[in-house]
């Protein structure tokens, strides 16, 4: 297996932080989470297909990454990154975790 190149843009990171107090560094680590969930992100997708990974980060905050595949799948985009509300934590719970 090749090893994931992630890529984003800067100026996106940094309102992230701003706006969500989650860095896309941090966000990296959800890729390597064993036990995330991926999911297709139809909804706000419109030149390219998007997904959802919901797992746990570098510091142990259980994150919503939005994000698309690029290169055959090879180089991931981090498009935004946020925690879980207490709502989708309960939903993820009874969804994923039985």
């Amino acid at each position: 297996m090749s090893k994931l190149i992630f890529e984003w843009d800067p100026r996106k990171s940094r309102a992230n932080i701003r706006k969500h107090k989650i860095s896309f560094e941090e966000a990296n680590a959800v890729f390597l989470d064993e036990n995330a969930a991926i999911a297709n992100d139809p909804d706000h997708s419109e030149n390219e297909d998007h997904f959802i990974i919901i797992g746990f980060s570098s510091l142990a905050r259980l994150l919503l990454v939005c994000f698309c595949e690029r290169e055959n799948g090879n180089t991931i985009r981090i498009i935004s990154a946020r925690k879980l509300t207490k709502k989708e934590i309960k939903q993820f719970n009874q969804r994923w975790r039985k």
